[in-house]
């Protein structure tokens, strides 16, 4: 049984070590087939960018080295393209993974030594005739890490002509996750500057360079055209909604499978399947490849959110906020496993997701594996998706996220009181602790004044925090103005539990609002379902939300009180 590397992205170690490696190849022949000279990528982090460039790195780069055996076994060794095209290429393979920085001048700095690094590969082209005394001078500032910024804007063109005339041969260039620093960027508010810097450095070295054969650019998302990708007319963008390389990031079903049966798991698969699959990409469905190679890795603690734990959750609270209150309703309806329905955007300006693009929120968190695509809904000129949290895993982050929200605004002792006593059918300290709860909750900035964002907030956090012991459904017709929630017990003898809220008018008598609402769950069989579960004992909750007070009345099948 051959071993598991965590987080190596080295193709080459990965080979040399004999350790457990899907195989992927054929992406190689997928690059040289896309008809594009400059082809971006984007698909979630951990889902296998950089080794698949590590791969291309070693089957294109010409280099004094045999590293045939590295491909032996693989199912690219077995075409023509492996005889065409291998080692045949002056490779630059540059990454900017880990340019994760607070401010300007510290990633500017960082993205110096990481175009120093890569020059550094190429140092003998100092000894050659190829340069000229102002490339020499240029190439050695770049290596010392005191050239102007412009030159190292320009770096990447140098670089190239310089193999190009060297090799006679055109380049290679591979660019791992381009957009990491534009996204430390977004967070620690020196956007423009890093914008401005990769502008112009992916300009000079892509657009419409002649000495370049192909250009592989993997990231998260593609950053808008106008912002970043300026005159790059020869750009095939691929992100995860397209069928094009949609098998050669992450794992499929037959993969899984294998890799299960290799390491005599096979028994494990529906675990794997409810906590790391859902994830379509194109027309294939995918498993998180860095979760599952995790679970196979140590088995004995069961499935684990381990793709969740490896990135801060800074960027997703950022984009996320509580304020939104359509936002939060429709947090609601993912949280229960339902649907919705966005228009998806291929690109993106960060300023623009919380400002005056707030649909962009949904093509952000899709892009960055947070969400996944159902189906696509016909509709206009515009893609147009259905949808869903792809799994157990990412179904957490939103927990996690409205657990935040919650816990910032209301005791936690208090909130945990309010619940059990939902749950034991105590009616009168329920109403007691959710009077006390909504009045903090509306001394808070982010809900003052708005019982509708009180509600909103009830719902979530009863969805949270009342999921291990209950399944949650709701039927919101109308938005606030009608909405009745139904938490059906997985232990059958206990309580179940039907809600429903009542926005009351200042010209209304909150008798008749709440006497309507009871009367409403009555008259609608609301309990037929909970009923049908085998659940004998149903609590008939009506809540009635005024500007400033919440009002309670309440039948119990059990006791009839």
């Amino acid at each position: 049984m051959k071993k598991v590397l965590i987080g190596e992205s080295d193709f080459k170690l990965i080979r040399e070590s004999n350790a457990y490696y899907i195989d992927k190849s054929l992406f190689v022949e997928e690059i040289l087939n896309c008809p594009y000279k400059v082809i971006l990528i984007t698909r979630p982090r951990r889902f296998g960018k950089t080794i698949n460039l590590s791969l291309l790195n070693y089957f294109f780069e010409k280099t004094n080295h045999d590293n045939s055996f590295l491909f032996d076994g693989l199912d690219i060794k077995n075409t023509d393209i492996f005889n065409d095209y291998f080692a045949k290429y002056p490779v630059i393979f540059i990454t900017f993974k880990d340019i994760k920085h607070s401010n300007w001048n510290e990633c500017l700095e960082s993205i110096k030594l990481t175009i120093s690094q890569t020059f550094h590969s190429f140092d003998y082209l100092l000894n050659s005739d190829c340069l000229s005394e102002r490339q020499v001078l240029d190439f050695k500032d770049i290596l010392n890490r005191t050239a102007s910024k412009v030159i190292y804007e320009n770096a990447l063109k140098m670089l190239s002509e310089i193999l190009q005339i060297y090799h006679k041969k055109q380049v290679i260039v591979l660019m791992d996750e381009y957009d990491t620093p534009i996204h430390s960027g977004y967070q620690y508010k020196y956007y423009d500057e890093v914008i401005f810097f990769m502008r112009n450095f992916l300009s000079s070295g892509l657009k419409d360079n002649s000495k370049l054969f192909k250009g592989i650019i993997t990231g998260t998302l593609r950053i808008s055209k106008e912002s970043i990708f300026t005159g790059l007319n020869n750009l095939g963008v691929f992100p995860l909604i397209k069928n094009r390389f949609n098998n050669c990031f992450g794992f499929d079903e037959f993969e899984v499978k294998k890799i299960l049966d290799d390491f005599c798991l096979s028994d494990e698969f529906s675990t794997l399947y409810k906590w790391y699959d859902g994830y379509n990409f194109g027309n294939k469905k995918i498993f998180n490849p860095w979760s599952v190679v995790n679970f196979i890795s140590d088995p004995e603690s069961g499935a684990l959110p381990y793709w969740l734990n490896t990135a801060s959750m800074d960027l997703i609270e950022n984009v996320i906020t509580p304020n939104n209150q359509h936002l939060r309703v429709e947090l609601n309806d993912l949280i229960e496993g339902k649907s919705i329905t966005k228009t998806i955007y291929e690109n993106m300006i960060f300023s623009d997701i919380t400002d005056s693009r707030s649909d962009l929120i949904w093509s952000f968190l899709l892009h960055s594996g947070y969400l996944k695509v159902v189906k696509q809904v016909k509709s206009d000129l515009r893609q147009k998706f259905e949808l869903q949290i792809p799994n157990q895993e990412v179904r957490i982050v939103y927990i996690e996220l409205i657990e935040k929200w919650i816990k910032n605004h209301v005791e936690l002792r208090q909130l945990e009181m309010l619940l059990s006593s939902l749950k034991q059918s105590n009616i009168a300290l329920f109403e007691k602790k959710l009077k006390l709860i909504c009045l903090e909750i509306m001394s808070y900035h982010d809900f003052a004044g708005s019982p509708e964002r009180v509600y909103h907030a009830l719902v979530l956090g009863m969805l949270v925090w009342l999921s291990d012991d209950y399944v949650v459904r709701s039927n919101r017709e109308s938005g606030y103005g009608r909405y009745d929630i139904i938490f059906i017990p997985k232990d059958k003898t206990r309580l179940g539990i039907i809600i429903e809220f009542k926005r009351i008018e200042d010209d209304e008598i909150v008798d008749d609002v709440l006497d309507n609402a009871l009367k409403q769950i009555e008259e609608k069989r609301y309990d037929v379902e909970l009923k049908a579960s085998g659940v004998s004992k149903v609590l008939k909750l009506a809540i009635g939300f005024s500007s400033k007070e919440v009002y309670l009345k309440h039948i119990n099948s059990a006791s009839m009180h």
